[in-house]
């Protein structure tokens, strides 16, 4: 039997976390959380997923000051990143702004659809 792949949900909202992990998990993987920056690099640290979603817009740690992090540290650098947020064009722009750091492999709206999550997941993982 093929070990299921790995998502990291990092997001400060519980009802997306949930929505995300029945999503993620009704899709074949196994989905670990966490609620906050902070807590998504304990996790990325210890379990070393497959993939992570982060939010953006949380407290404690922000997403784009947790994606830097995610991004310079080994080995959590390759690990593929799809960014989750209620303003992807504005947050896109910035982040291609970011010198000396890989642009995200994804961003999907809030709302999400579920759809476009799970295609763009897909296509990420076969990378």
């Amino acid at each position: 039997m093929a070990k299921k792949k790995k998502v990291l949900v990092v997001d400060d909202e519980a009802d997306v976390r949930a929505y995300l992990g029945a999503l993620l998990e009704d899709s074949g993987f196994e989905v670990l959380m966490a609620e906050d920056g902070v807590q998504g690099i304990e996790v990325a640290r210890k379990e070393v997923p497959d993939l992570i979603t982060l939010d953006i817009s949380m407290p404690e740690q922000s997403g784009v000051r947790t994606y830097r992090q995610l991004k310079t540290e080994e080995p959590l650098k390759g690990i593929p990143v799809i960014i989750i947020t209620g303003f992807s064009e504005k947050m896109s722009i910035y982040l291609k702004k970011l010198a000396g750091f890989p642009f995200p492999e994804g961003f999907v709206n809030k709302p999400i659809e579920p759809e476009e999550l799970k295609k763009l997941i897909e296509d990420v993982m076969k990378k």
